[in-house]
């Protein structure tokens, strides 16, 4: 249960919801019980025929206990699912704002679909903490003991069975059923998890498996880890069975012994006949208020197992520590020094930049070259603040002063650094949407002028709607090329000072890579630009050029 705790903290500042969802749900639960005990009352003693002057309040009861019961029903169901949806809001808006802080340095080994797994699947279930077993239990006890304290005015014994009755189908029942299930459930959480990011991988590769032949292989795969899921499910469902079974048990005992020593009671004169249907018929009204706890405790392990598939997640540590009062930011031109550099991605893993020493100038243009794994992308994370160094320094520097990047806040950092990556991604929206991401406020003109700058003029000109085209999901309504110069219009209407280009023209041809190079440096050319690339024969013109291989410079071209 420690694994739920952070999440329990969620509703906190929902309290006064909690309660009166409780509330409804507790006048609901008395609304059934007493149009039980009532109508069995009203027809004990129906049968006696007396003036029908003496039903009338049974009768009024009757029917306000079945008219409130349908409204304080929806009433509660209403509440209780308007508060579990606001925490739950609560909840995802604290993980999306944790993730801000993680993403993209500080989870290097989750996929998107492992990530979509634990942050959709395992954070939406944790809605039935809620519904499902926090608010029913709430309800269950202060409805329970309410029955108990009626029954045993009635008949001592019958009320102590009741109590008995209440206690196994709310607490032992939930347990043997927790226990006999614990493996399961607890499997079926994480099992759920890899289904939902198997299905994401693939159907992102769905078009290379098929040009290989191996689409078949992975949906047998999909299929065996199916069968993993259903066989968890289908064994969750036997332990959530055997509680079940065990909670009727002990409502057919209570209402037998309730049964049985109301009869003696009546016998005994100690308790009128019209009362017995009372004794008898208000501990299964009881019953049908507990019934789902055993349910609900067996879901108990499952929703451990997301807290903590989440939790695990969420507890990484801070890739980037923000400082605790951030320097304000120098007085441009903007330049960077890097002296002695050391980063990696994982706490526990290597260094990937081991010792790194870079001035670059500013407004100059400083080609990075190196071979795929030597450090040029975890170089631009550190330069754009997704990554602390772990030795070393690196230095905005200013006309007036410089200030580690260390020292500033990172949305500082990047109100100065802009960056175009070598995959940029376009959201499924229209051309305009996704370059205003850099400025949301930006005109139509400020649009045009990016665009024109960019290189596309004349394809955005050649469009039925102009800039409010489509581009769809991941841009795949357009081509590479034109993918990557929407991302650098996207730079330039940002307009950051210094900008990093990492990689910006992989997966090109080199004849769209080429002329695509050309108008990058073209419209970055009064800035502060590094170009990180695998291809410096595409580099038009003779930058100043160093090579990182390993983790080091190795060859910094003469200044």
């Amino acid at each position: 249960m420690s694994g739920l705790r952070w999440v329990v903290g969620f509703a906190r500042g929902r309290r006064l919801r909690l309660a009166a969802s409780v509330a409804l749900g507790v006048a609901t639960a008395a609304c059934a019980i007493g149009l039980t005990g009532t109508s069995a009352w009203l027809i004990v003693r129906a049968s006696e025929m007396p003036p029908v002057l003496h039903l009338m309040v049974a009768i009024v009861a009757v029917r306000a206990f079945g008219i409130g019961r349908g409204v304080l029903r929806y009433l509660e169901r209403l509440a209780g699912h308007d508060t579990a949806f606001r925490i739950l809001g609560d909840l995802r808006a604290a993980t999306v704002a944790r993730l801000e802080r993680l993403l993209p340095g500080g989870l290097p080994w989750a996929t998107s679909g492992e990530l979509l797994a634990r942050f959709v699947g395992d954070v939406d279930g944790l809605i039935d903490l809620w519904v499902r077993v926090a608010l029913p239990y709430a309800v269950a006890v202060v409805a329970g003991a309410a029955s108990v304290a009626l029954v045993g005015a009635l008949v001592p014994g019958a009320g102590v069975a009741l109590a008995v009755s209440v206690v196994v189908a709310a607490a032992v029942a939930p347990w043997l059923s927790s226990l006999v299930g614990r493996r399961s459930e607890r499997a079926v959480q994480p099992l759920r998890g890899r289904y939902q990011a198997a299905v994401v991988d693939l159907l992102d590769g769905a078009d290379e498996l098929a040009v290989y032949d191996a689409l078949d292989r992975r949906l047998a795969a999909l299929d065996e880890l199916d069968r993993d899921l259903a066989r968890a499910e289908a064994r969750a469902s036997v332990a959530a069975g055997l509680g079940s079974a065990v909670a009727a048990l002990a409502a057919g005992a209570a209402v037998w012994v309730a049964l049985s020593l109301g009869s003696d009671a009546v016998a005994a004169g100690t308790l009128r006949g019209v009362a017995l249907g009372v004794v008898v018929l208000v501990p299964i009204a009881v019953h049908e208020v507990v019934e789902g706890l055993a349910p609900a405790a067996g879901a108990l392990p499952r929703l451990v197992s997301a807290a903590e598939r989440v939790g695990e997640v969420l507890d990484q540590p801070d890739p980037v520590a923000e400082p605790d009062r951030p320097a304000p930011l120098p007085a441009g031109p903007y330049g960077l020094e890097v002296r002695g550099l050391r980063a990696r991605w994982r706490p526990e893993g290597p260094d990937v930049l081991r010792g790194v020493d870079l001035r670059v100038d500013p407004g100059e243009l400083v080609v990075v070259v190196g071979p795929s794994g030597s450090g040029k992308s975890t170089l631009a994370a550190v330069l754009l603040r997704f990554l602390d160094p772990t030795g070393g320094t690196v230095e905005l520097v200013g006309r007036d002063r410089r200030v580690p990047l260390t020292g500033l806040a990172g949305d500082d950092v990047r109100s100065v650094v802009g960056w175009l990556a070598q995959d940029a991604h376009l959201f499924d929206s229209t051309i305009a949407a996704n370059l205003r991401l850099a400025r949301p406020d930006a005109t139509d003109e400020e649009l045009a002028a990016a665009v024109e700058r960019a290189g596309l003029a004349p394809w955005v000109a050649s469009l039925p709607d102009g800039l409010d085209t489509f581009v769809g999901e991941h841009g795949a309504a357009v081509s590479g090329g034109q993918r990557q110069r929407i991302a650098l219009a996207r730079v330039l209407l940002a307009d950051r000072p210094v900008v990093v280009l990492d990689e910006p023209t992989e997966h090109l041809d080199d004849g769209t890579a080429a002329p695509l190079l050309a108008d990058l440096l073209a419209a970055t050319r009064d800035r502060t630009t590094i170009l990180i690339t695998h291809r410096p024969e595409l580099v038009p013109g003779s930058p100043r050029t160093v090579v990182l291989d390993g983790g080091r410079l190795t060859e910094p071209a003469p200044r």
